[in-house]
């Protein structure tokens, strides 16, 4: 598969209220999400994953960073979607969800 990466944030819409596969401590994967004026329907989940935070001498401890999912939507479109954990700034609080990238087969 190509991978174009897109590092755009998008704007959950809906969230299942009892998710498939759901992790205790993990975000609820949005279910209906905005992007470039287009909504998007989540269909699948493929893959989900943890980057954790690297440990120091004097910090050893390893935290959760983003909780990332390779999606396939309504339309076909396969994704790659993260949830951060900590927002980058004050002024983007409520910003947390991003589109990392879309797949395209070969």
């Amino acid at each position: 598969m190509n991978e174009h990466l897109i590092s755009e944030p998008i704007r959950p819409l809906q969230f299942e209220t009892a998710p498939k596969g759901f992790v205790a401590g993990e975000p609820a994967v949005p279910q209906r999400f905005a992007w470039r004026g287009e909504e998007e329907v989540v269909r699948d989940v493929l893959e989900r994953w943890k980057e954790l935070s690297r440990g120091t001498a004097a910090m050893p401890d390893r935290y959760v960073r983003k909780h990332w999912y390779r999606i396939r939507t309504e339309s076909g479109k396969e994704m790659k979607i993260y949830f951060e954990r900590q927002a980058r700034s004050k002024g983007a609080a409520k910003q947390r969800w991003w589109l990392f990238s879309l797949l395209a087969p070969e």
